[in-house]
């Protein structure tokens, strides 16, 4: 692809359809933000996307997402405006003005943030995030695993609420920080977590991840066309994408979204899957237990 070029309006449903797919079962649903972006752009409005290896290697990138509990995404809807306000608060804690913004992660809603943010802005976009799926936490994340600094971080919720936490110890404690935060607003909030040198960015980040998502969803637009099976397409498109066997034995009154989803094995022949889950407010929380024993804890993306 050339090293910018306008997003179009064709590209935003499959953007869209290609996020939940990348979200793999996480990530809050991308709809609404997509029916925002829809809107800005039958408005006029239309965003930049940057090839990250455009950047200068002393750009400034804001890197976004929303935190929180999915559903409660779904009962609070969020609006650009919202988006945004994360970052140019981190702009005014800066006091330096950024050159393009990420999200955190291509899965689910937060795929559509910085596009959000960019429509209001008038940044570009970087064709990257930092995950190349959704995963529970900022500690996962590609920018975490190369040791960069976790701080600054700036919140914002629906209110006039505001907040920067100008250091933390650790990934850990900021987001252990971050959550409380986020939990005292009414579990969800945008934000901008810690800026990132174009260096950084090429370095480290999730390559391409807006462009895989886009051709992720076309291929399904394509095959249901065409009346073919649009699990095959994928399969095809998605370099890296795999069919897993299993099934979700249903969800039992309680605190959260319960379940007991049955697995077989791949053919890896140490691949293992839990056999109860739980995920309960705030955020999700998902762990995992096989044969008695307690396999792992996970908690909302943010």
């Amino acid at each position: 692809m050339s090293t910018r070029r306008n997003l179009t309006a064709d590209e935003l449903e499959p953007l869209a359809i290609g996020a939940w797919i990348l979200g793999a079962g996480g990530g809050g649903s991308p709809y609404h933000a997509y029916l925002n972006l829809r809107r800005l752009y039958d408005s006029g409005t239309r965003v930049a996307l940057m090839d990250p290896s455009a950047l200068a290697d002393d750009a400034l990138v804001a890197v976004v997402s929303n935190m929180g509990a999915p559903i409660v995404g779904q009962e609070r809807l969020t609006d650009p405006a919202l988006a945004a306000k994360p970052v140019q608060l981190m702009e005014a804690h800066l006091r330096r003005r950024f050159d393009a913004v990420m999200s955190l992660e291509i899965g689910g809603g937060n795929a559509f943030q910085p596009f959000l943010v960019a429509a209001l802005m008038d940044l570009p976009v970087l064709d990257a995030d930092t995950m190349g799926r959704a995963y529970p936490t900022a500690p996962m994340t590609s920018f975490a695993i190369g040791d960069l600094r976790p701080y600054p971080l700036t919140l914002a919720d629906v209110r006039d609420n505001e907040v920067v936490i100008p250091c933390a110890e650790s990934w850990e404690w900021m987001e252990r920080i971050s959550r409380a935060v986020c939990t005292a607003v009414g579990s969800i909030a945008a934000t901008c977590k810690a800026p990132r040198t174009g260096a950084e960015v090429k370095a480290w980040a999730i390559l391409h991840t807006v462009t895989q998502a886009i051709g992720l969803g076309r291929a399904v637009l394509t095959a249901r066309s065409r009346h073919a099976d649009p699990v095959e397409a994928v399969l095809q498109e998605g370099e890296g994408v795999r069919r897993g066997p299993g099934h979700d034995r249903g969800l039992p009154p309680g605190p959260g979204s319960r379940g007991r989803p049955r697995s077989r094995r791949w053919r890896h022949p140490r691949a293992r899957f839990p056999e109860r889950v739980r995920r309960g407010p705030p955020g999700w929380r998902c762990s995992g237990h096989r044969a008695g024993h307690h396999r792992g804890a996970g908690h909302g993306v943010g």
